[in-house]
């Protein structure tokens, strides 16, 4: 949907650039995905037999005449080609040289040492194209001395310490609902691909950006990082209030629950009067009081509570200007005006669903005069091997132009 001072981009600011996408499961099928959301041509290479594990990974999956599509896969491969190669047979491994003689990122998230044994070590890499940028992710780091471990989220997620802070308290962990760990690591891949990318065009040379599981959660554990490493704390899961901020956090109320946030004491200030609160009571005097006396805190707020409902409640805390919300339902979510009004769902033709929505890129992109530019007409994800033939023929189309001196730059349209 286009509006006014807005263009309907079908591109965007990475258009030209190519994408050779080796990994599967998660953490680089999502960051081929924000590269191929960017504007790049993404070329996501397959295993013959079934393809990427992901295909398989469901319920739900949705029936169509042609077989079954899975929604996980259909989650994090949009604006893609799929091509089937065997890399352990010698077309496989000729095509892909040839792909990445072409390509400027390859992405890959083997364990380590695979690439090395199937013929594609970084000096045959420098060989075959000194500017290629290649994103190598894993689940516990490339070295060290569990560096060979296999990576999946949810171990990931609590060897990394994010589960000993996810849960109702110490004894009840629960990992986040989502698999974190490896969207963080397709993020922190991408962006390390654009910085690389961006000093290609001075160094006018490629190189390897590392990222994994472990180094992704550990990278955003944030103020409970610090809360050990500075001030001696070791964290532990309490449920659904900040261990910094009071009050801030899930408050019970008639027939439901709202959330607030009181990040300050004039906020705390407001908060009380609205509501009859004593500000002059000791145990609430400022933040760390309210912090040491929680529970207190929290009895006397739902107690406040108790006999109105959300809605009133949401009303009343907008305006006292106190920040505030609901816990929606996923359905709820993607049927909001304000979701679909940051693009946050795409319509796209699949080619045996038909016509699909799906979560959209968290990125928009304006001019200086205010037209918003961002990409809004998307591919949906590929069938397996759906692009066999037109890659090939682009592969036999560079190669000919390349021996007739025309050169075989460019990444084309095949």
């Amino acid at each position: 949907m286009t509006g006014p001072g807005m263009t309907a981009a079908a591109t965007g600011p990475l258009d030209g650039k190519l994408v050779v996408d080796l990994s599967r499961a998660l953490a680089g099928p999502h960051a081929g995905m924000m590269l191929g959301d960017l504007g790049a041509r993404v070329i996501k290479v397959e295993n013959p037999d079934g393809g990427d594990d992901t295909r398989g990974w469901g319920p739900p999956f949705v029936d169509t005449p042609e077989g079954r599509e899975s929604t996980y896969f259909l989650s994090c491969n949009r604006n893609k080609e799929s091509l089937r190669l065997d890399l352990k047979s010698g077309d496989g491994k000729e095509t892909l040289r040839e792909l990445l003689r072409r390509a400027d990122v390859l992405i890959e998230n083997f364990r380590p040492g695979t690439l090395d044994r199937l013929g594609f070590d970084p000096a045959t890499l420098e060989e075959l194209n000194p500017r290629l940028v290649v994103l190598a992710i894993s689940g516990f780091g490339h070295d060290g001395p569990e560096g060979r471990r296999a990576g999946y989220d949810q171990i990931a997620q609590g060897e990394a310490g994010l589960m000993s802070l996810t849960g109702s308290g110490p004894d009840e962990l629960q990992r986040v609902g989502v698999p974190i760990g490896d969207v963080l690591a397709g993020i922190h891949g991408a962006y390390g691909v654009l910085a690389a990318l961006l000093e290609r065009e001075q160094t006018g040379r490629g190189k390897t950006v590392r990222t994994s599981l472990l180094s992704s959660i550990v990278g955003v554990l944030a103020f409970q990082g610090t809360r050990w490493t500075v001030g001696g704390q070791v964290p532990q899961a309490q449920g659904n209030h900040h261990p910094s901020i009071a009050p801030y956090g899930l408050f019970r109320c008639a027939g439901g629950a709202v959330q607030i946030a009181v990040g300050s004491e004039g906020l705390w200030q407001r908060f009380a009067a609205e509501f009859g609160l004593p500000t002059a009571d000791e145990r609430w005097k400022d933040n760390q009081s309210r912090v040491g006396n929680r529970a207190a805190l929290i009895e006397a707020i739902e107690a406040v509570f108790a006999d109105t409902g959300s809605e009133e409640l949401l009303t009343r805390l907008e305006l006292a200007g106190i920040p505030a919300g609901r816990v929606r339902t996923l359905d709820e979510v993607f049927a909001w005006e304000q979701t679909r009004s940051q693009h946050l769902l795409l319509d796209i033709e699949h080619p045996t669903l038909g016509r699909i929505e799906v979560p959209g890129s968290p990125l928009r992109f304006f001019d200086g005069d205010g037209t918003e530019t961002t990409r809004l007409r998307h591919g949906a994800p590929p069938r397996l091997g759906e692009h066999d033939h037109s890659i090939r023929a682009w592969l036999d189309e560079r190669a000919l132009l390349g021996a007739s001196g025309a050169g075989v730059s460019g990444t084309g349209t095949p």
